[in-house]
């Protein structure tokens, strides 16, 4: 299903900001913001360094406060928080068992349900130090995933990872999609995957400067102006590679795989 024909059927939505500015201190950094998201669709937001991006996701999770707007969530609306990173003391003994245990703890089949969920099956014994930058993005989704959220917000969740490690990441939201129903906000600088990877995309520069359809935003002169030409040759490059893989796997009668922290999504 596509983003417009999600919007056909007029879902109601899960959030939905409106003429949303956020000033700290003395400057503006998000001016006259509207958006919704309906379930079940992903929506990326790109944009440069200090676009407002990050803070934008933090005023969805309603972590700061507008100076003018709106902010509305589905009442008891689940939400799920995969962050840029998290700092680990390195002294402190920490599995991964135990800090998806908290603050909440969570039963020995949900760590595991969830693990697998994100990828990172067979973690479980790991000390948090010594996990790589794709297992600790894997976990901290897997985190995300305990509360069943309607609504996963993530931002900039493949920093740490190589293009091959990205896309892997990226397919393994949309597959998350499919299995849960639940819609997905991110915030992402890999241009040449996201766009592949989302029903719809906002370019934002403290305020938002076009949005729509992968392809659309990507011809757009405003995402052009801030990003170059040079992301449509990529996303067609991209959505090749994609499809012939995922050709192969229904050719050869394969199913999609809960993957384990083995795989090259590292």
């Amino acid at each position: 299903m596509t983003a417009h024909d999600r919007t056909m059927s007029a879902p109601a939505p899960l959030l939905a900001i409106s003429a949303l500015d956020v000033v700290l201190g003395r400057t503006t950094i998000l001016k006259d913001v509207t958006l919704s998201i309906v379930p079940g669709e992903i929506v990326t937001i790109v944009g440069p360094n200090g676009s407002g991006k990050s803070t934008l996701l933090r005023a969805a999770l309603g972590a700061v406060r507008p100076a003018a707007g709106n902010v509305w969530r589905k009442p008891g609306l689940r939400l799920g928080y995969v962050p840029q990173k998290l700092h680990i003391e390195p002294a402190l003994p920490l599995s991964v068992r135990r800090f998806l245990g908290l603050p909440v703890r969570v039963s020995q089949a949900q760590a595991r349900d969830a693990l697998e969920s994100a990828g990172a099956g067979g973690l479980e014994t790991h000390q948090m130090i010594s996990l790589s930058g794709g297992q600790m993005q894997r976990v901290l989704l897997a985190r995300a995933l305990l509360n069943r959220p309607e609504l996963l917000i993530l931002d900039e969740p493949t920093q740490a990872l190589d293009q091959p490690g990205a896309a892997a990441f990226y397919r393994r939201i949309a597959q998350l999609r499919e299995t849960t129903g639940c819609a997905v906000l991110m915030v992402s600088h890999d241009l040449h995957v996201v766009m592949a990877a989302s029903d719809r995309v906002i370019c934002l520069n403290r305020h938002i400067c076009c949005q729509g359809e992968p392809e659309h935003v990507a011809s757009a002169p405003q995402y052009r102006a801030l990003f170059g030409t040079g992301t449509g040759g990529a996303l067609a490059l991209y959505r090749h590679q994609h499809d012939h893989a995922h050709d192969h796997a229904h050719d050869s009668g394969g199913a999609p795989v809960r993957g384990t922290a083995q795989e090259a999504e590292r």
